[in-house]
């Protein structure tokens, strides 16, 4: 029983490690240690975060081509770890990501994208006929997303009773084999991720 404990107890800590392991994307990372990703405190007072840097991302939902540069309209939602929009979270409000040059809207228009830059300030415009209040980010790098799934298989239980036990085969296992009733097939589930 111990040396089961103590698998399971490796395994956790290298789950642990992995985790640690993911870092936000060089394209995203920004300059400052810690930039600005609170969307409702920048909104509520634009003018105290003008020159800060923030990092912000979400759901492109308008792409404007202007002379030298692309302005991206985000609907933006929190952030994770590793900077991307955590998926199926409300939107939080919206800002105009301003890029230098000229990006295609077919490689952006409804991807989900993850900007760093200075705040500007904030611009009025509109979505569909209200007014809004755009909070606008000069784009020094941003990062689009794939949206990629993946099956998640469920833990699978194993009886410690497979290495221990009055009935240990030559093997290592007892009862009706490996494959036996030591899993559990449970339902698969299909997870949407976002990656580089």
């Amino acid at each position: 029983m111990r040396k089961y404990l103590n698998n399971k107890a490796a395994l956790l800590v290298a789950t642990l490690l992995l985790a640690g392991c993911v870092t936000v994307p060089d394209t995203v990372k920004g300059r400052s240690p810690v930039p600005q990703q609170d969307l409702l405190r920048v909104m509520n007072a634009p003018q105290l975060y003008v020159g800060q840097e923030a990092r912000f991302g979400g759901k492109v939902v308008k792409v404007t081509n202007l002379n030298g540069r692309t302005r991206l309209e985000i609907a933006t939602q929190p952030l994770d770890d590793t900077a991307r929009p955590r998926l199926n979270a409300a939107s939080v409000g919206r800002i105009w990501a301003d890029i230098n040059g000229f990006v295609d809207p077919v490689d952006v228009n409804n991807q989900m994208v993850t900007v760093v830059g200075t705040i500007r300030g904030s611009e009025k415009g509109e979505i569909g006929k209200a007014s809004y209040n755009f909070v606008v980010v000069d784009v020094a790098g941003y990062q689009r997303w794939r949206l990629q799934q993946q099956v998640v298989m469920p833990m699978q239980p194993i009886d410690p009773w497979i290495w221990y036990g009055p009935g240990r085969h030559h093997a290592g296992f007892w009862g009706p084999g490996p494959w036996g009733n030591y899993y559990n097939s449970g339902p698969v589930q299909v997870q949407t991720i976002l990656t580089e």
